[in-house]
């Protein structure tokens, strides 16, 4: 018997009894923080698991699986020129509109298959804060110099932190070129144009499946037409995808059509577009499992489950965690967590230095979902949130999260993870206190 082991069981067994024995059912508060914890964890579930997370995954899996390490390499490794792979990295959320936790999976897809630490990282960060919609809604509704101040935080950010990062830990950098050096450059098995294609067809998907509505009020202009359309152009896209799986990864055509069947009956049938989303999901697993023509087309499927199995249940975890402590604010909703919400809109005012980094802090630790941040953001303001905590926040908010953080633990490890999280919050702190003296 390992004794460290049993002691470690025992202590888990004394913390659930402890909580179970204590836990204050009679209050109001901790009433209302289950329920936020609870709410939040349905409205993710219902909203963002399906249409964000699920493309997101066979998205990684494509890079995982039809694009080559050497390809990878090419734009984020050791053989790239750094300008190169920082303006890529640090620029690549204008097309993807992802939040915190959907790049995990393109972020822990570039890092395995050689991305550097440091470009690897500015993509991670950049992703979901230099959201093209998310700027564009800032700027409506916070402002126009908070938008600017956005798009200038999040590129310098993402540059800075991921240099930092690489300079922090450049025995180990340094180590991982020499090895890449003499990497050597494998043929791609089809024409890069023709997995660009496949790619950005998900990736199109992704954002339009995804779209979000407009403000109130507001009934024409561009995103108001993608908004009302979004399902159409997103169909439309689907219909590239069907000549994408018969003509470029050459799985049989009548496996696509009853997937296709399958797919369109169930969006006849159903009011809700999550069903046939479902469906086309289930579909597109199926015919790629069961294809013989091509094994990545096999392992384009395994290579999303191993993804979906190792973010997952952290997600799930980290969902529940922020939902009790911050509580849910998602919509028209707003229940409390543990953490009362004046409290945090009390310690945000002014521009101290305490005020930014505790909105940095709170930022980090909170979770938002694609374009959210601006309404929440929007509230605390005018319950008194000074700018510069305000952009502090809108800073370190979509880009960290306590899931995106215990995901993020399981890809490079729980030193560089706090290093990470560490330079965001104080770069943030840093461009909360500068704004807010302008």
């Amino acid at each position: 018997m390992e004794l460290k082991k049993e002691f470690k069981i025992l202590g888990w067994i004394i913390v659930v009894f402890v909580f179970a024995f204590f836990m204050p059912i009679e209050s109001v508060r901790f009433n209302e923080a289950i329920l936020a914890m609870f709410d939040l964890a349905k409205w993710y579930a219902q909203e963002h698991v399906i249409l964000c997370l699920l493309p997101a995954f066979f998205i990684a899996g494509v890079i995982a699986v039809f694009v080559s390490q050497g390809a990878v390499m090419k734009y984020f490794g050791a053989k790239a020129k750094k300008w190169v792979a920082y303006t890529v990295a640090s620029l690549s959320g204008t097309i993807l509109a992802v939040c915190s936790c959907t790049i995990l999976p393109l972020f822990s897809s570039i890092h395995k298959r050689g991305a550097g630490l440091g470009p690897a990282i500015a993509f991670l960060y950049s992703g979901p804060a230099i959201n093209i919609l998310a700027i564009i809604l800032t700027a409506r509704i916070l402002g126009f110099e908070m938008g600017v101040a956005r798009v200038i935080g999040a590129v310098v950010f993402a540059v800075v932190i991921g240099s930092a990062m690489s300079l922090i830990y450049r025995k180990e950098e340094k180590a991982k070129r020499e090895e890449q050096m003499n990497f050597p450059d494998i043929p791609e098995k089809r024409p890069m144009w023709q997995t660009s294609f496949h790619f950005f067809i998900l990736v199109f998907i992704l954002i339009f499946a995804n779209w979000g509505e407009p403000g109130d009020g507001i009934t024409s202009g561009l995103w108001y037409w993608l908004w009302v359309y979004k399902w159409h152009i997103t169909s439309a896209f689907g219909l590239l995808l069907i000549y994408s799986l018969i003509t470029i990864l050459k799985i049989k055509w009548l496996h696509v059509l009853l997937a296709v069947i399958a797919t369109a009956a169930s969006a006849f049938l159903s009011s809700s577009p999550l069903i046939p989303m479902v469906v086309g999901i289930g579909a597109l697993s199926v015919i790629t499992l069961i294809d013989n023509n091509d094994e990545d087309n096999k392992e384009w499927t395994i290579a999303s489950w191993e993804f979906a199995k190792q973010i997952m249940p952290l997600l799930g975890m980290g969902v529940l965690i922020a939902g009790f402590l911050l509580g849910s604010t998602h919509d028209n909703t707003a229940i409390a967590g543990i953490i009362p919400n004046e409290w945090i809109a009390n310690l945000v005012g002014g521009n101290s230095v305490f005020s930014n980094f505790f909105a940095s802090i709170v930022g980090a630790f909170m979770y938002f979902a694609t374009l959210t941040e601006v309404p929440i953001l929007q509230g605390l303001m005018a319950a008194g949130m000074g700018k510069g905590p305000a952009l502090a926040l809108l800073l370190a908010g979509p880009s960290l999260s306590l899931p995106n953080m215990l995901v993020i633990r399981g890809v490079i490890g729980t030193q560089k993870t706090v290093v990470y999280v560490g330079l965001v919050v104080v770069m943030a702190t840093a461009s909360g206190l500068i704004f807010g003296a302008i």
